[in-house]
């Protein structure tokens, strides 16, 4: 058990670094078991006051300090930190440092994966390579030089190629000389016994040299060096530069490259088009990785990206997996000036960059695919995993106020709420101000380290428009609740709206003010025509009323259009209205949204009332929307999630005390009465969208499959015999792996002979495709059965799995926690063990993943008593762990304070 409590960090205690960094070079010895560091910089003293310079590090061995050329002793190291008396105003500081990447399981700084180097610095693994003030608003001139055994022929770092070539010595006393080294530096026998022997000319080493010319933190640098292949192209900007793009691949894989190539190329073309941005060095590089904390890492013209984010083909890759690829590239490669060339002044403006650029992602995704499909998508994602997060024990602003370990404020909080709260702000001030107050902000502050409230200003001085009360988005925390009330006057021909709004209590903020929310809204008239072009309502108070002139007839209100706002919404709306908004309203989203509304309503009444019945009329309305599948004309994406049910999990936010048995039950009858009342219509609409010619990503071909794999979905959704039997005749007709997936997900709750034949013959065939095997791991955790643990243990032995590497250990443990409600949340708590094990057995591993993991227990007290008491108990069983890292420690600890 911890006898100390990790320190937490303030933004009221943020003071600027009190000395400027000028630049920075960086020479990397790599050997085979340790690479040693040479770090040069040039300090200029900013704050008069400060007489030591204050540096981080961890994790690594100190080797030498030099000043201005002379060798220093008069310094104080602990195992975070680095502290030198300072003897000017100016001065040059170059430090030795011997570390091990062979050896970092944590998957920070630099580590080894596949066979090759490379690094993650993002939030603070700088200060596991050398000692650096490793915070963002430090920002400084890097050069690299990178130095290899050939067997590494790719060396890459942050910027331009200024060169490269062959080592012809590479003794000790060159590579003394190369990085201005003193023959008397302490430990110099520890470099020494290091130093390579002589070698011959096929053993000779190399080297690169790049230098980046825009001033960056050092999270946003970069090193890969490894045997990897690559494809190539080219992007020529608008002001005609001609920019060389490389994605850089473990050899085998380029043929899965294609795609994120064309999404780098689309994103590109996208940032100039809408946002006047262009990409200004010569080369953009990307390098997949297969073991990786992350998604993807946007270091300056060096983007490392997690290999699930970069491999997509016909064959390995699902529709989704398509779409995230795309998404992930136009993220990564936006942050080049949202967030690298403007970047954060602290980790608790993280939302300023991220937020801002997830906002972008979305909309680049919506203007290249189906702009309602990928609306209702961001909305599922917010509602089902950050909504829970706003009303947990940790829930936070987008700006949080402390934090113990950022690493554990890369939330959705942070993103995705963080990208709504953008959106609003383009919503309030217009497209056309939005993009006046990002150019400004752009040009602003272009090289600089700003704050969220630097963001907004700018938006305030390019619109002229008074977003005060607005900015407490960006303190507040929790999802506000909306009630909506309608009244029409017939004398007046006029329809007035009444709205209040209050946020709930969070942890640390119990009384919470207006905010600004705005409300978009429609009126449809009882032919299903708008009658009122959208308006957008400026909730600002706890009560306010707004009138609508004009108003002909009664009408059917369209509210919170395009989700307007990251609101919940209470409406005075019938069952009626909503059908009807369902079948006819012109807004696609809230055409999706009442539908999920309905749903929701009657499947809270099923598991109230312990019922199995089903509506009629609404079961009328689902035919009316099947018929539609027919029609070419239909949105079929669209329409696939129209004849989605709500998740378990967002079906659980409408209750006091979460019972997963009981809403799996409920669903499980509701699907069973689709089934049954249109069972001739689905087998009809099924065989319609049997595929011809061939295979395509295109919004119309993702969407035909979509709607095909949700349709069968309905029709196995009984598990019976003739069930099993038509997903395994879908999976032994697919062509693709979405089709693949679609029916072995169908299987896996259906443990029979055809279930056996079909997860053999998918392993069979794909066990050479790392992230193939991630879907057979997770496919399988996220079944349905009573011997799941047993399963997953099984699994675990696999010989596949790999316990330090993040993919798979996704693929098993979250797959299962977070996709698999049922099962994890077993009333004898099996399911709770199995994860607190894989917890504990990972906080020495790498803490990261562990306090990840620790998500679905946040949320303890939302669930049955019972429930409550195991989940309690894992968590203190968690905080009982030796050598508890703060990662974990932080999760655990503030889920049960809350």
């Amino acid at each position: 058990m911890r006898t100390d409590t990790p320190k937490t960090i303030y933004l009221k205690d943020y003071k600027p670094y009190p000395f400027k960094v000028h630049s920075l070079d960086l020479l990397f010895d790599i050997q085979d078991g340790y690479t040693i560091v040479t770090a040069t910089s040039t300090f200029e003293r900013i704050n008069p006051a400060a007489k030591d310079i204050f540096l981080n590090g961890e994790d690594m061995e100190l080797l030498g300090i030099q000043i201005d050329g002379v060798e220093i002793s008069d310094y104080s190291l602990t195992n975070t930190a680095l502290r030198i008396p300072t003897p000017s105003d100016a001065f040059t500081l170059q430090i030795t440092t011997k570390i091990e990447p062979e050896k970092n399981t944590r998957l920070e700084g630099l580590y080894m994966s596949g066979g090759n180097y490379c690094t993650q610095c993002e939030a603070e693994g700088f200060r596991r390579i050398t000692y650096y003030p490793d915070r963002p608003d430090v920002l400084t001139v890097f050069t690299v030089r990178i130095e290899a055994d050939k067997k590494f022929p790719v060396l890459l770092s942050n910027g331009n190629l200024i060169e490269k070539g062959i080592l012809e010595d590479t003794s000790l006393r060159a590579i003394q000389s190369r990085s201005n080294l003193k023959s008397n530096l302490p430990h110099k026998e520890t470099i020494a016994s290091s130093a390579s022997p002589p070698r011959n000319d096929s053993q000779k080493r190399h080297y690169a040299v790049y230098h980046d010319p825009f001033p960056k933190p050092c999270y946003l640098f970069a090193l890969v060096a490894g045997d990897l292949t690559h494809i190539h192209d080219r992007f020529t900007t608008k002001s005609g530069k001609d920019v060389d793009l490389y994605i850089y691949v473990r050899p085998g894989d380029e043929d899965q490259c294609t795609h994120a190539m064309e999404s780098l190329k689309k994103s590109m073309k996208w940032d100039e088009d809408v946002y006047g941005l262009e990409y200004e060095l010569d080369m953009f590089n990307i390098v997949a990785v297969s073991d990786f904390n992350m998604g993807a890492m946007e270091n300056t013209s060096l983007n490392i990206f997690n290999t699930a984010l970069v491999l997509a083909a016909q064959e390995t890759a699902t529709d989704s997996d398509f779409m995230r690829v795309e998404s992930v590239i136009a993220h990564e490669y936006f942050h080049n000036w949202s967030g690298n060339r403007v970047t954060c002044r602290d980790w608790f403006q993280l939302s300023l960059k991220e937020g801002l650029t997830v906002f972008r992602d979305q909309e680049f995704s919506a203007d290249l695919n189906s702009r309602d499909v990928q609306r209702i998508d961001d909305v599922m994602l917010l509602r089902r995993l950050q909504f829970p997060e706003d009303a947990g024990p940790l829930a936070h602003p987008i700006r949080p106020d402390n934090y113990i370990e950022i690493n554990n404020f890369y939330t959705m909080t942070v993103y995705e709420k963080g990208a709504e709260v953008i959106r609003m702000i383009r919503t309030i001030v217009g497209a056309e101000n939005y993009r006046k107050g990002t150019d400004l902000y752009f040009s602003r502050h272009d090289g600089q380290a700003v704050t969220c409230d630097d963001w907004v200003k700018a938006i305030e001085d390019a619109s002229g428009i008074d977003l005060t009360q607005f900015k407490l988005w960006y303190s507040q925390a929790g999802t506000p609740e909306v009630s909506f009330k309608g009244h029409y006057d017939e004398n007046a021909k006029s329809y007035t709206v009444q709205m209040t709004q209050t946020t709930p209590p969070t942890p640390g903020q119990d009384d919470k003010k207006p905010l600004h929310i705005p409300v978009s809204i429609g009126l449809l008239s009882s032919d299903g025509a708008d009658m009122i072009d959208a308006q957008l309502l400026h909730l600002t108070q706890k009560e306010q009323a707004f009138v609508i002139e004009g108003v002909d007839e009664p009408p059917i209100p369209s509210i919170l259009r395009n989700f307007s706002a990251p609101v919940t919404l209470t409406s005075d709306l019938s069952n009626a209205d909503l059908t009807f908004l369902m079948l006819h309203d012109s807004d696609g989203f809230n055409a999706w949204e009442s539908g999920q509304q309905l749903y929701l309503r009657m499947l809270v009444h099923m598991i109230n009332e312990d019922s199995k019945d089903v509506c009629p009329k609404f079961m009328e309305s689902l035919g009316i929307l099947i018929e539609k599948g027919f029609d070419d004309q239909t949105d079929k994406a669209l329409l696939a999630r129209t004849l989605s049910l709500p998740s378990i999990a967002f079906i659980g936010q409408k209750f006091e005390a979460i019972d997963p048995d009981a809403i799996h039950k409920a669903r499980q009858a509701f699907l069973a009465t689709i089934k049954r009342t249109h069972r001739k219509s689905l087998d009809k609409l099924y065989k319609s969208l049997t595929p011809e010619g061939g295979f395509a990503i295109t919004p119309e071909a993702m969407g035909q499959r979509a709607l095909r794999n949700t349709v069968i979905g309905i029709l196995t959704a009984t598990n019976g015999t003739g069930c099993a039997k038509l997903a395994k005749t879908h999976y032994d007709d697919a062509h693709n792996m979405t089709d693949r997936v679609a029916a072995l997900s169908r299987l896996a709750d259906n443990p029979n002979e055809q279930r056996d034949e079909a997860f053999d013959a998918f392993y069979q065939r794909f066990k050479d495709y790392p992230l193939v095997i991630d879907k057979y791991f997770s496919l399988q955790a996220g079944a349905s059965n009573k011997n799941i643990i047993d399963s997953l243990n099984k699994l675990k032995e696999h010989p596949d799995f790999n316990i330090k590497n993040p993919n798979r250990i996704r693929s098993l443990y979250a797959a299962f926690a977070m996709n698999n409600p049922v099962a994890f949340h077993a009333r004898d708590g099996s399911g709770y063990d199995f994860l607190t094990d894989a917890i504990i057995e990972l906080n020495i591993i790498n803490p990261q993943v562990a306090a990840r993991l620790l998500t679905p227990l946040r949320e303890w007290k939302r669930y049955t008593p019972d429930r409550q008491e195991k989940m309690q108990a894992s968590l203190e069983r968690i905080l009982e762990t030796e050598n508890l890292s703060p990662d974990v420690f932080e999760i655990a600890s503030k889920s049960l304070k809350g």
